[in-house]
């Protein structure tokens, strides 16, 4: 069955962003992005990728799921698949229809659509946050690799934020990057 994997970055202080969605206070040194170009270069996106020439096949992932939040920084500058050619869902229940073959909206319990999800064949599901999403689907998240990176932020949007809610996972896997970046797997308990 497909996994959900959180994959996510956050500060010391368990922030994924700042207060305004901030991201570029992250420190990320060129180990790092050579980890993740090579590793997960779906998770780039592709605008992005397309700007620094990263043309590689996704490796893990072939589904995606995010929040409004972490969708609306790509449709601020036009792009409504920012992470093609991955099948892409916002969880939202007040962004309207995007056109666009590989992203849906939809307003449905994301617990559902998870689990229909997990169902079908394919590769693992991607999930990009935000911490609200995270949250909701906590019972579902199979996996987290987090990058763990050396900056407390003091404020921001955290990478769960719901209700108490204590689930255990066990890590399997650690790496560290030059500038003290951790990149850090686990799976549930």
């Amino acid at each position: 069955m497909r996994k959900l994997v959180y994959y996510v970055g956050v500060s010391l202080d368990g922030y994924i962003a700042g207060p305004s969605g901030e991201y570029d206070f992250y420190p990320v040194g060129e180990d790092l992005m050579a980890y993740m170009n090579a590793q997960f270069p779906e998770v780039v996106p592709a605008h992005v990728r397309q700007a620094i020439g990263l043309e590689a096949e996704p490796v893990r992932y072939d589904t995606l799921i995010m929040g409004r939040g972490t969708y609306e920084p790509a449709l601020a500058v036009d792009i409504a698949s920012p992470y093609s050619p991955l099948r892409q869902y916002v969880v939202s229940t007040t962004l309207g229809v995007v056109d666009h073959p590989d992203v849906e909206v939809t307003a449905d319990d994301p617990i559902d659509l998870v689990r229909r999800l997990k169902q079908e064949q394919g590769r693992d599901i991607y999930l990009a946050g935000g911490g609200k999403l995270a949250a909701s689907l906590l019972p579902e998240i199979d996996e987290m690799i987090v990058k763990l990176y050396p900056v407390v932020a003091g404020t921001g949007i955290p990478a769960f934020s719901g209700e108490f809610r204590p689930t255990m996972f066990t890590l399997t896997d650690t790496r560290t990057f030059d500038n003290g970046t951790l990149a850090l797997n686990y799976i549930r308990a």
